[in-house]
């Protein structure tokens, strides 16, 4: 379960033009761009949230990882975590924050591209999209001439659109391009096909995008208020968060969720229950199935999911944004950082693993 290393650059993308971008090497990411700030949308709370109750307990937690022992504390100071979560079922068991609180509204990353995924297989469920077997283009014509036209909406959920992109300078440039205010749908038309899709996995922020045009297009409403109206309120989320844009009637998709992590261990708790919240089938479980399943490219990626070996699985963002899955032990892990730091992924699923054994150990 590996996350491409882009990092540092799509950091340097929020507070620097694309051209100096390129040449610099470290940016310290603590809050949106005023450009971003000013074109979010707003996702209203349910009024009936899934209740969480707390039951704080000790965990103590080590783990080995590239031959060396770790606690759990270690890991969370070197990755500079501001907010960490944990769930036994609806028991927070364990919650911390540093320089943030349980009403900071962290930025999502690509934790964003599970959401999109999420809606479009909701979408799928409704008839507004026929099969994700179609060509993407089928439902947005402006892709015709592009490298889009004629690729499955599966293969962008996998990841394997063919689309030719590097995320380490493609990504920056695209963030940089939605924080100024450029139309990202036309980016999107002007997309080449670098090779066969299905090939090969490479990993594209630009198919998370043009799968939230599909939800927009298709259903007839704006891709943040078919989240809320079929996500965000019915999984029950307790706190009002917001969607960035790029200014032009487009949500972003695969980034730029502002929520509390109360509210992300939620959606991590509707995936553990099968697409249920509430009592209610909120999800099909055949698409939470679904999209946890190996993808032919990469056996560590389903559908805008990150896999592990276990039946666990997580969506991942920039510098150590994580909401991990564990449906063997019943726990989901949240995580956030305000100031991203390096790629972590790795050692990061060894520690949430013991930390759900640990959780499970203690019950």
């Amino acid at each position: 379960m590996r996350i491409t290393h882009y990092a540092v650059a799509v950091a340097l993308a929020l507070s620097m033009p694309a051209a100096a971008a390129a040449s610099a090497e470290t940016v310290d990411v603590l809050r949106p761009s005023a450009a971003a700030a000013e074109t979010a949308d707003v996702l209203r709370p349910s009024a009936h949230p899934v209740k969480l109750r707390t039951a704080l307990r000790k965990l103590s937690v080590t783990y080995t990882y590239q031959g060396q022992e770790h606690t759990l504390d270690d890991f969370l100071t070197r990755t500079r975590t501001n907010g960490f979560l944990v769930l036994d079922g609806q028991d927070i068991v364990a919650e911390r924050y540093t320089g943030a609180s349980r009403d900071t509204r962290f930025q999502s990353w690509s934790m964003a591209k599970s959401f999109t995924a999420t809606a479009v297989g909701i979408a799928l469920r409704e008839k507004h999209i026929r099969s994700i077997d179609d060509p993407v283009d089928k439902y947005l014509p402006e892709l015709t001439g592009s490298g889009y036209a004629g690729v499955s909406i599966r293969e962008l959920l996998r990841m394997s659109s063919g689309i030719d992109w590097d995320e380490a300078t493609d990504a920056p440039r695209l963030q940089a391009a939605a924080n100024k205010g450029y139309s990202i749908s036309k980016m999107a038309a002007r997309q080449k096909r670098g090779w066969e899709p299905g090939a090969r996995f490479e990993y594209t922020s630009m198919n998370s995008f043009v799968l939230a045009r599909l939800i927009t297009k298709t259903t007839g409403m704006p891709y943040h208020d078919y989240v809320e109206r079929k996500i965000w309120r019915p999984a029950g989320m307790e706190s009002t968060a917001t969607v960035g844009n790029d200014s032009h009637g487009d949500s972003l998709g695969y980034c730029c969720y502002y929520a509390t992590d109360r509210d992300f261990a939620r959606f991590g708790l509707l995936y553990l229950h099968g697409g249920k919240a509430n009592g209610r089938q909120v999800v099909p479980a055949s698409w939470v199935k679904l999209s946890t399943k190996p993808s032919p490219a990469n056996p560590h990626y389903g559908l805008h999911w990150w896999l592990g070996e276990g039946g666990d699985f997580m969506a991942a963002g920039l510098g150590g944004q994580y909401i991990y899955v564990s449906p063997q032990q019943g726990v989901v892990i949240v995580k956030s950082s305000i100031a991203g730091g390096a790629p972590d992924q790795e050692e990061a699923l060894i520690a949430f693993r013991a930390v759900a054994a640990e959780v499970a150990r203690t019950r």
